[in-house]
């Protein structure tokens, strides 16, 4: 590129000289376009080439397949998991066909949900990505408009570029937590309609505990019995769950300053350089907007809420039956506490670090329900986002038990099926703006 004073403006000079020989750097793009191009409208991640990232890393840590054995251990636990819960709950089965996966078949079976919870952030970063890549090589184009047109089929490529490097970090986020979940479910998400659970995921969780292995399997189904329950018959709560992430990921945005400073003498030819520069985790930028911290406020709440519920229904369904019960569930809170697989997966792929701090205080206030009100007056706090608790009530749970609003079950019927029109919310609607008028305040 040319050094001398006066050139920045001159129309012959070649925007392109930074990254080398243009027709080089042209041949290496459309070769990554060809490599690793997703089909036509596909959005903004290659999510085939992120599914294969993600198996190559848990075949490469081993991931043997199911066995008949195992499959079949598996799924009479859930199903007498899920007989157990009978006893304790108002929710009905939310279990269909239960199974076993390998973690391979775990990615194969929950992208579609990670690909709703992704794309959003994914399309904001791989725009900022392509206009940065693109900026970079096209600022000395000055208003020559004939030259950008031209040159609009190389931008697409810069814009791939963006998108082949987000799918890679997210191929990369999802084989690091294949091999920590146990099923489809313990990460806080409903990430498939289908009740699992992970033998490799079992095995690693028993490791170091001095617990029979048939009761740890046990314990673990009736958890993951008992999130389907929620999640397969409150049918608003998959969408304020979502809803509070994509929320959240619009505060997230592309730090550009230190993505030119990563791009500049990128040499384009060098794949593993490329990957290097723009491993996007050093560049999300999360902004504190007010708007954001509301998002993760609610986020955070309904997580716990989930958590809570889903705690004390278990200890409730295992109490005379697992002698290990409590010791179960102190090591499970203090996994989530602790910031384990949801934590990581969110920071890597919204930028969101997801710690459900408020546990215990969420299971207090379901069993501070189910006492006063029975376990039909807790379970029916769930027929209407209007009803739940928020946060302020974590503090308080006396204060929400004690409200003066009547709850009756047969509503929660009226909200089986999914909710259009007036009675179903947008995402943080009613249940996060619940104000005096809601049954917690006493």
């Amino acid at each position: 590129m040319t050094d001398l004073p006066g050139r920045e403006n001159d129309p012959n000079e070649n925007p392109f000289a930074m990254f080398g020989d243009p027709e080089q750097m042209a041949a290496a793009m459309r070769q990554f376009a060809d490599m690793l191009s997703a089909p036509a409208g596909s959005g903004p991640v290659n999510w085939d080439m992120a599914k294969n990232i993600a198996r190559h890393a848990v075949v490469a840590e081993g991931d043997p397949s199911v066995m008949e054995g195992e499959r079949r251990q598996i799924v009479d636990a859930l199903r007498l998991a899920d007989l157990w819960l009978n006893e304790v709950t108002e929710l009905p089965s939310g279990l269909t066909a239960p199974e076993a996966w390998s973690r391979s078949e775990w990615i194969e079976k929950t992208v579609p949900v990670w690909k709703q919870l992704c794309d959003p952030i994914a399309e904001r970063m791989v725009d900022t990505m392509g206009g940065a890549l693109g900026g970079a090589g096209l600022g000395g184009l000055g208003g020559d408009q004939a030259m950008a047109a031209q040159l609009g089929p190389l931008m697409g490529m810069m814009r791939q570029m963006g998108g082949m490097m987000v799918g890679s970090q997210i191929g990369q986020a999802l084989g690091a937590l294949a091999p920590e979940v146990i099923g489809s479910s313990d990460i806080g998400l409903p990430l498939s309609d289908t009740a699992a659970l992970l033998p490799g995921g079992i095995a690693a969780f028993s490791h170091g505990l001095e617990i029979p292995s048939e009761e740890i399997r046990l314990y673990l189904a009736l958890r993951e019995a008992a999130h389907h329950r929620l999640f397969q018959h409150v049918p608003w709560l998959r969408t304020q769950l979502f809803g509070a992430v994509e929320e959240y990921a619009k505060g997230i945005t592309v730090d550009t300053s230190a993505l030119e400073e990563q791009i500049r003498g990128l040499d384009i030819s060098n794949p593993e350089q490329i990957q290097e520069a723009l491993s996007g985790g050093a560049l999300l930028k999360p902004e504190e907007t007010e708007r954001q911290k509301v998002a993760l406020s609610r986020l955070e709440t309904i997580l716990a809420l989930v958590e809570g519920w889903v705690g004390t229904v278990v200890d409730a369904a295992a109490e005379g039956k697992l002698p290990s019960a409590a010791a179960l569930s102190e090591t499970m809170r203090r996994r989530r506490a602790t910031g384990g697989p949801a934590e990581r997966t969110f920071a890597t792929l919204v930028g969101l670090e997801l710690r459900p701090r408020r546990l215990r205080e969420a299971a207090a206030l379901w069993q501070a329900l189910a006492a006063a009100r029975g376990v039909d007056g807790r379970d029916a706090v769930w027929s209407h986002p209007d009803l739940m608790p928020v946060a302020a009530d974590l503090d308080d749970p006396e204060a929400f038990v004690r409200g003066d609003t009547k709850l009756d079950l047969s509503a929660f019927e009226e909200h089986q099926a999914p909710q259009d029109g007036p009675g179903g919310e947008e995402p943080g609607e009613a249940g996060p703006e619940r104000g005096s008028a809601g049954p917690g305040e006493g």
